[in-house]
């Protein structure tokens, strides 16, 4: 894998990281809906999971999906579940609005905003095909191993990845921050933040 080859990658995986896409909606959500910490917890928690879709490929996760497509259809239905909690969990901050952001979304819920982004970028079988369909087509015969040339793309779409998500999710938290000085406003901002994940989840399930 030449310098060229990595080149190209990188302004692809740039290309790529700036189309929405479920990933960069649900970064948003969270960030209308806790602010900006969330936002930007969010998009790390996406990058760790492209760790980990990373590692898997690398490994050879194809050879496994080819003998067991099913696992495919169990990966879209865990992803679903996540969001559907997401959902529900928005929903209920919209009927218990805190007179104090600071109060509510504490380090606790941050943490919990970053496990979800990590279990919900996993479980989503798009990445997996992704890795799968698009990775091949900048690995080169001779020189880096083939495991190696995977680690190396998928540390640049990590990078990359990471920060326009996290610049989308700071923004979002921004806007959100400045709407959120009614608690009227902060309660329509979760009810939004509920439809994308609820969106998302159906979209998951239907989407084969």
């Amino acid at each position: 894998m030449d310098l060229s080859m990595v080149l190209a990658f990188a302004v692809a995986a740039f290309v790529i990281s700036i189309v929405p896409g479920p990933d960069m909606m649900f970064i948003m959500a969270n960030g209308i809906a806790r602010g900006r910490a969330a936002g930007v917890v969010a998009a790390a928690g996406m990058s760790t999971g492209i760790v980990g879709h990373t590692v898997a490929a690398a490994l050879g996760l194809g050879a496994v999906l080819q003998a067991a497509p099913v696992a495919l259809d169990t990966v879209r239905i865990v992803g679903a579940v996540f969001l559907v909690y997401m959902a529900i969990s928005a929903l209920r901050s919209a009927k218990d609005v805190a007179t104090t952001a600071p109060a509510k979304f504490g380090a606790r819920t941050l943490r919990r905003t970053y496990v979800m982004a990590v279990l919900v970028n996993l479980s989503n079988p798009k990445v997996v095909l992704f890795y799968l369909a698009f990775l091949p087509q900048f690995v080169t015969e001779g020189g880096w191993a083939v495991p190696v040339q995977f680690l190396v793309m998928g540390a640049i779409l990590i990078v990359v990845g990471f920060s326009v998500d996290a610049t989308v999710g700071f923004a979002a938290g921004t806007l959100s921050a400045l709407l959120l000085r009614r608690p009227a406003v902060q309660r329509w901002l979760n009810r939004v933040s509920a439809a994308i994940f609820g969106g998302l989840a159906v979209r998951l399930v239907a989407d084969r």
